[in-house]
């Protein structure tokens, strides 16, 4: 029962408490830089979450076989394998939001979230602990670049997740699609999140 509740707040952590976006501020890169739409926010989270939830699993099952001296390097090897896959895939089987989030997909390697949990967590838990731990986190920040996505997207385009529910000749807060605009949503989305939060708990 111990353990049970052990990896139940293991997995709330990333999403409410720890949540890489709004809480700890990580991966502001694109956070910032994709989250013009909803569906380039899911899109990236969702990628995001693949490699987090792989790249933890391997360095968990490899951890006691990488000297201390190289642990980093083979994180980072380990990270770039696993998303040079989801490259792969999505310019294979969706070339347009491979086309939208662009240099953003190799910039993943290098996400300080992904390798985080990988220095910080998978190098010393165990295989379950660790999914869950990345589960957690890849699924708050995935709701993170979601909910911005889609408000920036509702508020300077008029429409979400590509439908639109303004007419093309209605005035829309157009600076919510340019950058200065993902600094001022992400900025009230987290002062909302923490009072939010600060409720729950």
């Amino acid at each position: 029962m111990a353990e049970n509740t052990d990896y139940r707040q293991n997995f709330l952590k990333g999403i409410i408490r720890e949540n890489p976006v709004f809480v700890m501020l990580l991966g502001m890169c694109p956070t910032l830089g994709v989250t013009s739409s909803a569906v380039n926010g899911l899109g990236m989270g969702i990628a995001t979450l693949f490699v987090l939830l792989m790249s933890n699993a391997v360095v968990s099952l490899i951890k006691s076989q990488v000297p201390a001296k190289v642990r980093i390097p083979v994180f980072i090897v380990i990270i770039a394998s696993f998303v040079t896959v989801v490259e792969m895939v999505l310019e294979a089987y969706l070339p347009f939001l491979y086309e939208q989030l662009g240099i953003f997909i190799p910039l993943i390697v290098v996400n300080c979230l992904i390798l985080g949990r990988a220095e910080a967590f998978a190098s010393k838990n165990r295989l379950g602990a660790s999914l869950i731990d990345a589960l957690g986190m890849g699924l708050g920040f995935t709701l993170a670049l979601t909910v911005l996505g889609a408000i920036r997207e509702v508020l300077g385009s008029g429409s979400i997740f590509e439908y639109r529910f303004i007419s093309e000749e209605a005035n829309t807060l157009i600076l919510f699609i340019l950058p200065p605009g993902a600094f001022i949503a992400l900025a009230y989305l987290a002062m909302a999140f923490k009072r939010l939060t600060r409720k729950i708990a």
